[in-house]
């Protein structure tokens, strides 16, 4: 999905300014679908007016500068329907913590052990914003509802995933430390 999509999606849920759009899609409920930064929203944004697929309104502000708010255009609707419509690219997957476990070998255990701790911590946490995010919950979108409940059961697969399997990490890096000590001796 491409930021100028992510923008109309958010905004086919209703108006918002860009700093709503940027909070939406790094820490809402739209941060799942795609990267997208300040840096990359605005000019989005301004191709998406200058389309006619949104509207942008200024509402002023006692003591501040208007702020500028987005509004979708039936145009930007029928877009949006379009460019989902199109085969959909492969889900981008990206972990630190992969790369920590790709190098058990030539870490210390312990670095291991941390690094699995903090990444089921990580999960719990992320699990936890699911599982109590009173408006997904009672939202009545049943898109939103599917989404959530699958990235329920995505994190519950990862912890299943590292509580039976995490030990086995840890005992490559074990291992791999044996020679060196038997060598030191």
């Amino acid at each position: 999905m491409s930021v100028r999509n992510l923008c109309l999606a958010i905004l086919s849920f209703g108006d918002a300014t860009g700093y709503e759009i940027r909070k939406e899609s790094t820490e809402g409920r739209f941060s799942y679908f795609d990267d997208a930064s300040f840096g990359s929203i605005y000019p989005a944004l301004a191709r998406l007016e200058s389309e006619g697929l949104v509207t942008v309104r200024e509402e002023p502000q006692a003591g501040k500068p208007a702020r500028k708010v987005y509004s979708i255009t039936d145009g930007g609707r029928d877009e949006l329907i379009r460019s989902l419509c199109e085969p959909a690219a492969p889900d981008n997957f990206k972990s630190p913590f992969l790369l920590v476990a790709l190098n058990a070998a030539r870490l210390p255990p312990d670095v291991i052990r941390r690094a699995l701790d903090r990444r089921k911590a990580q999960v719990h946490e992320e699990l936890r914003l699911l599982m109590d995010n009173e408006k997904d919950k009672e939202c009545g979108h049943t898109g939103s509802k599917w989404i959530r409940d699958y990235g329920i059961a995505c994190m519950n697969s990862t912890l299943a995933y590292l509580d039976e399997h995490g030990e086995a990490l840890i005992k490559i890096a074990e291992d791999a430390a044996k020679p060196v000590a038997a060598a030191a001796e």
